[in-house]
């Protein structure tokens, strides 16, 4: 049944959207952004460099629907929404004056054929890592949804020139250099090119810039915005005004309302192991085991997708963290008791893990045993307005709001 709705409803539903909107991705400059991580930090920093540039732009990622300077709550957890929610958004972008969309697109999405009948000019990756194994089938399955669309990109028959932007220093650059060489221009994007090269003297972009991967982002959204016509000039002011990205290495810092010690709250959507070990290991470099504790508030997603990562994210911030708060994270139908026992397999010692199953309460603990000077790291939903429970259920969520009222 799921296999006939990916090869012919979703694929129908998309072909009807484009002609209910009279196809309005012809309209538009259309740059789809795939790969495990970074996409919508990429999506926020090319929007930002593009509307600097004084081109109007439009943006649908994780972290929010945006046309031009209006932004909209997002109000599901899909990433690359169906149900002609990506024509709509291209049609809005378009009949607002917008000369470029962003898409993140996943891989799941394309495995439903949710970029059908969207004309791209330009597709990008992030980069790969092992990421929804048990939907996928395996990690080649997963790959190769995301190197369909390159070629799906490089087969159309409207736009012809399409980009293809790609870290060639990546060990999965390969296939995907080959699906975009079909019929389109490879751009390099190298990090160690814009680290190297175009950044170099440059040491005032702010501290979201400090961590490799997030550098990594600005040299694929740098590169993007070059190939439409932004100078660099402006892409440096836009890079030097960058805020950074809702619930990703967003922190805050201040005093504890429960014990009156300065600490710092880090707020990041790291979901995957190497996310995960990315940010505990740039913030224990930045915060010594000598000057500070690391405390996590951890857990792992419900609805039986990618369990092997359970253990494995028990097993990172063990090696990281000094504590560390095992609690619920978007259970869906799932219980969170079973789904952190499996967290805790991953342990060598498990009874260092403090079990809060309430995930507000998990925060609020975590914050109110931290010391002076400590670092409370809390990942998995980072800016999501919604937390997922069983029978389809959705609460109104915002950590940001967590962490404010636990702070003075």
């Amino acid at each position: 049944m799921q296999y006939l709705k990916n090869k012919l409803w979703h694929p129908f539903i998309a072909w009807i959207g484009s002609k209910l909107y009279k196809n309005p991705s012809r309209k538009l400059f259309v740059i789809g952004i795939t790969g495990t991580k970074g996409k919508s930090s990429t999506i926020e920093l090319l929007g930002n460099i593009l509307e600097s540039a004084g081109k109007k732009s439009a943006a649908l990622s994780t972290v929010q629907k945006r046309i031009g300077e209006q932004v909209f709550e997002k109000k599901n957890a899909n990433t690359m929404p169906g149900r002609m929610a990506i024509q709509h958004f291209l049609h809005q972008a378009a009949k607002a004056g917008c000369k470029y969309a962003i898409v993140e697109v996943t891989s799941q999405g394309v495995v439903q054929n949710r970029h059908k009948h969207i004309d791209y000019d330009a597709a990008a990756l992030t980069g790969l890592h092992p990421e929804h194994i048990e939907s996928h089938g395996s990690f080649e399955n997963y790959k190769q949804a995301k190197v369909n669309f390159f070629r799906y990109v490089a087969n159309q028959k409207r736009k012809t020139k399409a980009l293809f932007f790609i870290n060639l220093e990546d060990e999965q650059a390969q296939a995907f250099q080959a699906a975009a060489a079909m019929k389109g221009k490879v751009v390099d994007f190298s990090g160690s090119w814009l680290l190297n090269k175009r950044l170099n003297g440059y040491n005032d972009l702010g501290p979201w810039f400090e961590n490799n991967f997030n550098l990594s982002n600005a040299a694929l959204a740098t590169a993007i915005a070059e190939s439409v016509g932004a100078g660099w000039e402006t892409i440096h002011q836009a890079l030097r005004g960058f805020k950074g990205v809702p619930g990703r290495m967003e922190t805050f810092t201040g005093k504890s309302k429960a014990s009156g010690a300065l600490i710092s709250v880090v707020l990041d959507y790291a979901h995957t192991p190497g996310s995960l070990e990315a940010v505990y290991s740039f913030l224990r470099a930045k915060h010594p085991k000598e000057i500070s504790n690391l405390i996590a508030v951890l857990g792992s997603t419900g609805g039986g997708r990618d369990r092997w990562k359970r253990p494995e994210h028990a097993k990172i911030a063990e090696k990281y963290c000094q504590q560390i708060f095992l609690t619920s994270e978007d259970p869906y139908d799932e219980d969170p008791k079973t789904i952190i026992e499996e967290m805790k397999q991953g342990m060598k010692n498990p009874d260092k893990a403090k079990v809060i199953i309430d995930r507000k309460e998990a925060i609020e603990q975590a914050i109110k045993e931290a010391k002076e000077g400590d670092v409370v790291i809390i990942t998995g939903i980072g800016s999501q307005n919604y937390f997922y429970g069983p029978k389809g259920s959705k609460l109104p969520w915002s950590e940001k709001e967590i962490i404010k009222n636990c702070l003075i």
